[in-house]
């Protein structure tokens, strides 16, 4: 019996080991011809592929614009599949929001479509890309397979564009990334902030220049006229309350590495604090308030002899 048993489970191992690895990408129209494709609420792992960040299209009539392409060469091929069963109008339009690796390593997907990105975008994915890449083969093995760094070929000066009765409005940012491309649709009230918001997911800060810079460009962003926010992590949501959630943690955030270095702790004494009670329930929180104690702590000690 325990032969056969032995025998069964060694035939599942093989068959999951080598069952197609498929994301199974599905998109919510969140608004008319709007439509978004949602990530995992997790960090980067074998079991998700990467599959951590959202992705949105706009059918605008006269062509589809796509904002950010994915983790992976396979994510890229899912998603213009997907693009595919929901209209025949062609790819007009592509942006990469940022240089962070899950927003731009599908592009080889769409190599013979016009890729935009800000030029410090650009310039950031060339110096960093590959160590990226790299880094996600690392993390998520064969999701990653034949996945090659390709870089945005159209430096975005435009501040707005207008197609197909869509007006989109392009703003530069640099809270998150250092260079940060946020979309409004101005026809249907949709906000696009990529990873200058994360909703009900704790935020990741490994290439902010300020958190305080951060904190006033969401104080812009809150002003601005829209109904529905599409976060780069996390859900969908109406109004300003994920700018809100946002706002509060960086806030709080700041003020915790500023009186911890006041009071000389060391980084491992920050570390071990708690959470605000408020932020608790976000998604991989814990991890992420490590990390961006490890990524920015030191910046408040030196600040403290300067």
């Amino acid at each position: 019996m325990k032969s056969y048993l032995a025998v069964f489970l060694m035939l599942l191992c093989e068959s999951l080991y080598s069952a197609p690895l498929q994301y199974n990408l599905t998109a919510h129209e969140i608004a008319l011809n709007t439509w978004v494709v949602e990530g995992k609420r997790e960090d980067f792992s074998r079991a998700n592929g990467g599959n951590i960040v959202n992705t949105a299209f706009i059918v605008t009539g006269e062509g589809v614009v796509l904002l950010d392409t994915g983790p992976s060469l396979k994510y890229g091929r899912e998603l213009r599949t997907l693009i595919g069963t929901i209209t025949d109008q062609p790819i007009q339009y592509i942006f990469n929001t940022h240089h962070h690796p899950d927003h731009f390593l599908g592009n080889q997907t769409f190599h013979d479509r016009p890729i935009y990105a800000l030029p410090k975008t650009g310039k950031l994915m060339a110096e960093h890309g590959s160590a990226f890449a790299e880094n996600m083969y690392r993390l998520v093995g064969d999701w990653m397979r034949s996945t090659e760094v390709h870089l945005p070929d159209q430096p975005l000066t435009l501040e707005r564009l207008d197609l197909g009765g869509h007006r989109l409005r392009f703003m530069s940012m640099t809270g998150h990334a250092g260079a940060d491309l946020v979309v409004l649709d101005e026809t249907t009230a949709v906000l696009f902030t990529a990873d200058m918001v994360f909703y009900q997911r704790a935020l990741t800060t490994p290439h902010t220049p300020d958190l305080k810079q951060w904190i006033t460009e969401l104080a812009h962003l809150e002003k601005l006229e829209f109904k529905w926010l599409v976060p780069g992590h996390g859900p969908v949501s109406e109004g300003t309350e994920a700018i809100v959630q946002m706002r509060d943690y960086l806030i709080w955030l700041d003020k915790r590495l500023r009186q911890a270095a006041e009071q000389g702790l060391t980084m491992n004494e920050v570390i071990q604090l708690p959470l605000d009670s408020r932020f608790v329930g976000l998604a991989v929180a814990r991890k992420e308030y490590i990390r961006s104690v490890a990524h920015l702590y030191e910046r408040y000690e030196n600040a403290m002899f300067e």
